[in-house]
């Protein structure tokens, strides 16, 4: 296995060569991303590559705003009942499919049940957690009519809670109805290039494992505003590559460039390099399952023994900070404290496993998984590493075929605490490592019913502690978002990921 000296030599020497100059197309929008998404059906797509396209082919029930808010979307306005048991959202009389076909509240209640039938979807209650009968028509108790979903009319739907949910409105921005006529004429089909039918600012013209060409959708409520009229999305595995091409002039937006090569990247580009304060956790997923991490104070003791500060600085030059906590706090970068505020020292355990298999997927999560290894050999436990696509991870994380996995999401434009904790409540979507605590949950769903935001802040913290009380899992790093972004390219802003790309423009020649 590398160590730490021979993986920084290795990484270092990658992805520093010049490039040659190229001439952008007129009225396109080129964009580099890491992977294209798993599938353009929100019911089936989990990659995060898929939450980014989504936002541009498809409308939310509500939606975001130029600063990342809560701002109207198919619905233009909404209210909740005064005991927080309901919410009664009006729908855009204008609003249509991009086949021109008008999208009612039927759409929307259809999507909603379609979203949480395991008959139809990855069935993942996700958003809809709180909403009246969803969890019984997941377990197969009740059928998807069931669901807390009414059309009241055909601009108007009612949704109706088992608890109340201050934030349904901002969770409702990724809630993207379904076409109907157009699933129940293709099946699964509906999504490829010749069928799809969308009601975002763009809809996709053609697609491949490699690219994807989208177009303006005349019919989106919203176009008078949209400037770009075609965008290429071009998926581009290697961070070194993609880095290249942009200077090359051969994307406009490229995504995440190599962690260890930031400072060198940063001042070759200068402002065409971007960094942005977002929702992004690095952390180890532990099995609770397998002997020897079935323990607190195992899983803490390899908490301690990993050297954070040597991930953050020569793998994201010091753009990382190392945290023990979920939640971002101003403090972190600090040294390791446990809950009691006494400093915690790397110690042999004995009851650490001899031998942990840690998964990852190529590139930085790699090198983070061989400098753990390496610190984890200094403390007694032999680290053995199994790389894979992250499809293969993702299958075995939910088969609980996994001891350690290196795993990290990106909330994208979500900035409320909810967005960071909420993965790991008991239906969230980094929920899979065999970890209950019945504390954490009642902390976790008083958090969601409220709708003071101070108060539901001191919820989130009393639902974090309970969940670093037992180490549940490991915090690395809380990252920033980077984008390199052409002159060619307007409308960006300093506070926001370039991710709403509707809003952008091209400068002209």
């Amino acid at each position: 296995m590398l160590n730490r000296r021979a993986l920084l030599a290795a990484s270092a020497a990658t992805g520093l060569a010049a490039c040659a100059r190229t001439e952008a197309p007129d009225g396109m929008l080129r964009v580099a991303i890491e992977t294209l998404p798993d599938s353009l059906d929100p019911a089936l797509g989990e990659f995060a590559s898929a939450a980014l396209v989504y936002k541009q082919i498809h409308a939310g029930l509500t939606d975001y705003a130029a600063d990342g808010s809560v701002a109207p979307g198919i619905a233009t306005r909404w209210r909740v009942a005064p005991d927080g048991l309901s919410w009664v959202f009006t729908l855009r009389e204008d609003a249509r499919w991009s086949d021109g076909h008008p999208l009612t509240a039927d759409d929307v209640v259809w999507s909603a049940r379609r979203l949480v039938d395991p008959e139809q979807s990855f069935a993942n209650l996700g958003d809809f957690f709180a909403v009246a009968n969803a969890r019984a028509i997941l377990a197969g108790e009740m059928p998807p009519e069931a669901m807390g979903f009414t059309a009241l009319d055909d601009h108007t739907i009612e949704v109706r809670l088992d608890t109340p949910l201050g934030l349904l409105p901002t969770l409702m921005r990724e809630f993207y109805p379904f076409p109907r006529h157009a699933i129940e004429a293709h099946g699964r089909d509906w999504i490829r290039p010749e069928n799809i039918v969308t009601a975002g600012a763009y809809t996709v013209t053609a697609a491949s494992q490699m690219s994807m060409d989208l177009a303006k959708n005349p019919h989106y409520a919203g176009a008078a505003g949209v400037n770009i009229e075609r965008i290429r999305i071009n998926a581009v595995r290697d961070a070194g590559t993609r880095t290249r091409m942009f200077r090359a002039g051969e994307c406009d937006l490229a995504e995440k460039p190599p962690g260890n090569q930031i400072g060198y990247w940063r001042e070759r580009l200068g402002e065409r390099f971007r960094s942005f304060d977002a929702p992004i956790l690095r952390y180890l997923k532990v099995n609770h399952a397998r002997s020897g991490l079935d323990t607190p104070a195992a899983r803490r003791a390899l908490s301690v023994a990993i050297d954070r500060g040597f991930i953050a600085t020569n793998f994201f030059d010091d753009t990382a900070r190392i945290t023990h906590r979920i939640i971002p706090e101003p403090s972190e970068g600090l040294d390791p404290v446990d809950l009691h505020g006494s400093r915690l020292r790397p110690t042999i355990d004995p009851d650490l496993p001899e031998r942990i298999e840690i998964r990852t997927v190529p590139g930085v999560s790699e090198q983070i998984a061989i400098a753990i290894a390496d610190d984890w050999r200094r403390v007694g436990v032999e680290a053995e590493l199994l790389v894979s696509y992250p499809t293969d991870l993702y299958q075995a994380i939910d088969s609980g075929d996994f001891d350690i996995a290196v795993a990290s999401f990106n909330r994208g434009l979500k900035s409320d605490p909810f967005f960071m904790l909420d993965p790991f409540a008991p239906d969230g979507f980094a929920a899979n490592f065999n970890w209950v605590n019945p504390d954490f949950a009642a902390e976790m769903n008083l958090a969601r019913r409220e709708t003071d935001p101070v108060v539901r802040a001191i919820a989130y913290r009393e639902a974090e502690r309970l969940l670093l009380a037992d180490q549940a899992v490991i915090p690395l790093l809380h990252e920033r978002a980077h984008w390199l972004v052409s002159d060619r390219v307007t409308g960006t802003r300093s506070d926001i990921q370039p991710m709403l790309w509707r809003d952008l423009g091209l400068a002209s020649a």
